[in-house]
């Protein structure tokens, strides 16, 4: 660790300008409370420098004690103008501005960085993770902002006055009871754990078996085959939703008329296999990538064991490209759940699903129950997300990869 500026303390001419664009930062968010950001901004650069000016005066006061005692003021303020929850952001917002200022003025920032650095490679070393995390909160807010909203008590897309204050009376349950108890949203859900799941063992099967035949060196034309099999992901949704209404209506007329299936049945049978196109290619792609570190002489020694091709894909390739299998599949689970130009180009309203009864309640009904819908499929997708995460620290160690 470099500590060779460890003890040496920034002059205020650094300090206080980093600080003044600190609290400016911080005076953006929380301007528009008071009802404009341009107040918050001034307002917030002003306290933070005239704050910052007033610890390195104090010299007696340790930093320990500086802060824990600007998260209590800061509070105690907070608290004064907007209730609890400003004593909240107060006290979070003190802890970190007395974390910030001794990391400035007492040189922390070069404390992990190589001494040879100059000032403008630390500068941008420092605002290169700036840009990061202002793209991460661009991402991220959105977001965040449904699921609290998702406990309004009120019918309102906003937060209101309980909400903001923290009382109990501005929250309540009643978009998850309305979610659960309304026969529409119910309908539409169902259909979507029916419709995703078939839609995605199909996805996977043909996709797994589109990847292990284009990984073989003997096939002919491999891009052009690969390319028109992942086409469905690259050709814009409203395309091909237009081409399957063409080809799927002519196949269930077929199916109906000539087979004389149910109408009902055929209408899942339709957005079943419009999704199932839509999902291979997510298959195909991480399967593919999974195999190129696959050692194929596994299955030559298989083979020469006696085994046939069979019992090598499950009893050899299988247990080694399962993580990709998997992640391909959840990819194509995840297409399925949230699709819905597709389904409304193919389905009726007997196939309506879930994400289509979502564009309807905020077309027609605008209901908030779509908050809460909302903050489910979130949840989901973060358990989605955290599978894939630990499918490929496996995949890496199957591969003799350290995860990092």
């Amino acid at each position: 660790m470099n500590t060779l500026f460890q003890v040496s303390r920034r002059p205020l001419s650094f300090v206080l300008p980093v600080m003044g664009l600190m609290g400016a930062f911080i005076g953006l968010f929380i301007g528009p409370a008071f009802g404009s950001a341009l107040i918050g901004i001034i307002f917030g650069s002003l306290v933070a420098v005239i704050l910052a000016y007033g610890i390195s005066a104090t010299e007696y006061l340790r930093p320990k004690v500086v802060r824990l005692l600007l998260p209590v003021l800061l509070a105690a303020l907070g608290f004064l103008l907007l209730g609890l929850f400003g004593s909240f952001c107060g006290a979070l917002i003190g802890w970190f501005f007395g974390w910030f200022f001794y990391w400035i003025y007492e040189g922390g920032y070069r404390i992990k960085l190589h001494a040879y650095l100059t000032s403008n490679q630390v500068l941008w070393h420092y605002s290169f993770r700036v840009i990061c995390g202002l793209i991460f909160i661009f991402l991220i807010t959105p977001i965040l902002v449904v699921m609290p909203l998702s406990f309004n008590a009120q019918n309102f897309f906003t937060f209101t006055p309980e909400m903001l204050r923290f009382d109990p009376a501005g929250y309540s349950l009643k978009h998850y009871k309305d979610f659960f108890s309304n026969d529409e949203w119910q309908r539409s859900f169902w259909n979507s754990l029916i419709i995703a799941p078939i839609a995605t063992i199909i996805s996977v099967s043909l996709g797994t078996l589109a990847a292990i035949g284009l990984s073989q060196s003997h096939v002919p034309a491999k891009r052009a085959i690969m390319a028109i099999l992942i086409s469905p992901m690259i050709v814009p949704l409203i395309i091909s939703a237009t081409g399957m209404f063409f080809f799927y209506s002519t196949m269930g007329n077929f199916m109906e008329n000539t087979l004389g299936l149910d109408k009902n049945f055929v209408g899942y049978v339709k957005v079943v296999l419009a999704h199932a196109v839509l999902g291979i290619p997510f298959v195909i792609i991480t399967v593919t990538a999974t195999l190129v570190g696959f050692d194929t002489s596994l299955t030559r020694a298989a083979a020469n064991m006696g085994a046939n091709p069979i019992t090598t894909f499950f009893r050899v390739q299988m247990p080694l490209i399962f993580p990709g299998v998997v992640s391909g599949g959840l990819f194509a689970f995840i297409t399925s759940f949230d699709e819905v130009v597709v389904v409304m180009f193919i389905g009726s309203a007997s196939q309506k699903t879930l994400p289509w009864q979502m564009f309807i309640g905020l077309r027609e009904q605008i209901s908030p129950t779509i908050l809460a819908v909302a903050t489910i499929l979130v949840c989901i997708s973060v358990a989605l997300l955290m599978t894939l995460e630990m499918l490929r620290r496996r995949s890496e160690r199957l591969r003799g990869i350290t995860p990092g």
